[in-house]
């Protein structure tokens, strides 16, 4: 039986195993690469902006060629939060260079959907897509890349309400992980012949799981259960106070529209009486 990816603790405890980690990152960006030390929660030395940024699990490759980034959604953040934590990996490698503006390291991103995610908050729209990219590269005219930096930001959408049935490509395996995990935990099928998964699939078996873990992963998941809870008490008096408000402005609307055909009528009478008047004075004149 398989604990669920979902959950902040087992999903830690897969992606900082050096195994998962390195074969995760082949097979979504191709990219073969040898970390060392597997970082949680990292943050900056400085703060960018005004935002602290804290990053779920971070890495540098041991040829120093590359940072990674990996983090999880669980419930609805801001989109533009996870750009700016991948840009913000960019520009402090300048703070730490004497070399002018020089950028000596890739940077590569994944953000792990878990639960539809509203990109688009006027629309509502809902991401559909199993993987979306943002190649930080130029094109030329033609549409062709021209690499300078290659770096990468890449979202997986691993909801299971959501999936590309014609795609083959390794990054698949991965998703199906994370689905397998949370909806069908007991009679799971995965591809155990990449060695990545396989080993995926023995931390987060509940046959290896200590009491410290499934304690702490219980924890987590009453802490994020909270946090939507409040989110959602929020989100439900943010629309009451709206339309409360929206009412009222209604409400003004019409009574200024009343207004307006009152003055109206009134002019329109006005113009009557003005009439009538002149009228009148012209038969006083004639009669003279």
């Amino acid at each position: 039986m398989l604990a669920p990816l979902d959950n902040e603790v087992f999903f830690k405890k897969t992606f900082t195993n050096k195994i998962v980690f390195e074969k995760f990152i082949y097979d979504i960006f191709g990219e073969k690469v040898s970390v060392n030390k597997i970082e949680t929660e990292k943050k900056f030395e400085k703060k960018s902006g005004f935002i602290d940024i804290k990053i779920d699990i971070f890495a540098e490759t041991i040829d120093n060629r590359f940072i990674i980034e990996i983090q999880k959604i669980a419930y609805d953040y801001n989109f533009d939060r996870f750009l700016y934590y991948f840009l913000a990996a960019i520009t402090e490698q300048q703070r730490k260079s004497s070399d002018g503006y020089s950028i000596k390291k890739t940077v590569l991103a994944v953000i792990v959907l878990t639960q539809p995610y509203k990109i688009n908050k006027q629309t509502g729209m809902v991401l559909k897509d199993n993987m979306m990219k943002l190649d930080f590269d130029m094109k030329n005219f033609k549409g062709d890349l021209i690499r300078l930096w290659k770096h990468n930001l890449v979202f997986l959408n691993s909801h299971s309400k959501y999936k590309d049935k014609e795609n083959n490509s390794n990054y698949m395996d991965w998703l199906h992980l994370i689905r397998q995990s949370i909806v069908n935990e007991k009679d799971f099928k995965l591809n155990l012949k990449n060695h990545g998964i396989a080993k995926a699939v023995k931390l987060i078996s509940y046959d290896y799981l200590t009491d410290e873990e499934i304690v702490k992963a219980k924890i987590s998941e009453a802490k994020r259960r909270t946090r939507i809870r409040n989110r959602e008490e929020i989100k439900e008096k943010i629309e009451k106070i709206e339309k409360k408000y929206k009412k009222k402005i209604e409400e003004k609307d019409e009574i200024i529209g009343e207004k307006n055909e009152i003055i109206v009528e009134n002019k329109q009478k006005l113009e009557e009486k003005d009439e009538l008047i002149k009228m009148l004075k012209e038969q006083l004149k004639n009669k003279k």
